[in-house]
């Protein structure tokens, strides 16, 4: 528990400035990892925790992208409280990361930039051998038709021809129909990748009669990513079931439970520390991964 609690205050030391803008990664890098999520907090609940194992293999590069911000509905706006909630999410986000990157070693220094990605800003954030990248598009609502104080957008409704655009909720970028945000999210692929040719997907399982009840930002986030690599038959896809695992038996042995606690207990203190309640922890004990191949690995690579 010390150990835990001096990695916490070690994380929330100010990052010094000027840090060269790359990801630290072995010469021998031969795998990709990226995790896509609709909210901040998608791959700690349901991908975890492939992405400790995967963020520990130094010569992994481990791709963090989140698509909406998760603001459920606020925008840019506080909740009533001293800090906007989106800040808050991502800030959760990126102490989850540090949680996982720092298991081994000492804290390192992160760094914020926004890249450009097939003509659309995008804020990207580096830390050890990871890389986020937050697209703030506005959270849909679990039934996918958005929020009236961000103009009832959702993924749903882009993708189903709802809506002709959608617009983050900073007014960064706006993307101009489903096929726009389709070349993006294959753009920024291809940017990470580069040429390695040992890349995993992990995405939420798109066949709904198997993911009962989920996110409609789950659904079709999933669904652009495997448009987006349709012509890449060779990328490895794992697909993770969500809210539904809430109903099985637990998978997980003690020590991955305590990897998800730990990883998700970083995730609740960054809501925390910029004043927004914290996630409730007993969301993140069931997690079932299902595969492709119908087996759970215990990481890439």
């Amino acid at each position: 528990m010390r150990k835990i609690l001096l990695l916490f205050l070690l994380m929330s030391v100010a990052p010094t400035p000027g840090a060269e803008n790359t990801v630290a990664l072995a010469g021998n890098t031969n795998t990709i990892a990226f995790y896509f999520g609709a909210h901040p907090d998608d791959w700690q609940l349901f991908m975890n925790p492939n992405a400790y194992y995967d963020v520990q293999k130094p010569s992994n590069k481990v791709v963090f992208v989140y698509v909406t911000a998760g603001d459920a509905g606020l925008g840019l706006g506080n909740g009533e409280r001293s800090q906007p909630y989106y800040l808050a999410r991502e800030n959760g986000a990126k102490l989850s990361v540090r949680f996982m990157a720092d298991a081994a070693k000492a804290p390192g220094i992160p760094v914020d930039s926004v890249t450009s990605i097939s003509g659309h800003p995008i804020k990207r954030w580096l830390y050890g051998n990871t890389v986020s990248y937050f697209m703030r598009l506005p959270d849909g609502s679990p039934p996918g038709t958005g929020y009236v104080a961000t103009a009832e957008q959702s993924l749903k409704r882009l993708h189903e021809g709802g809506i002709r655009a959608m617009t983050s909720i900073d007014n960064s970028t706006t993307y101009q129909g489903w096929s726009d945000l389709r070349t993006t999210l294959r753009k920024l692929i291809d940017h990470e990748r580069g040429r390695v040719t040992n890349v995993w997907v992990n995405i939420p399982d798109t066949n709904i009669e198997k993911n009962l009840g989920d996110h409609t930002d789950h659904q079709h986030m999933a669904q652009g990513v495997l448009e987006a690599i349709a012509d890449l038959p060779w990328i490895n896809k794992a697909l993770y079931l969500n809210y539904v695992t809430a109903d099985m038996a637990e998978n997980m042995s003690s020590a991955e439970r305590e990897i998800e606690a730990g990883t998700f207990a970083a995730l609740s203190m960054g809501l925390t520390a910029l004043d927004h309640a914290a996630k409730r922890t007993d969301e993140a004990g069931k997690v079932v991964l299902e595969l492709l191949e119908g087996r759970r690995p215990p990481a890439h690579g």
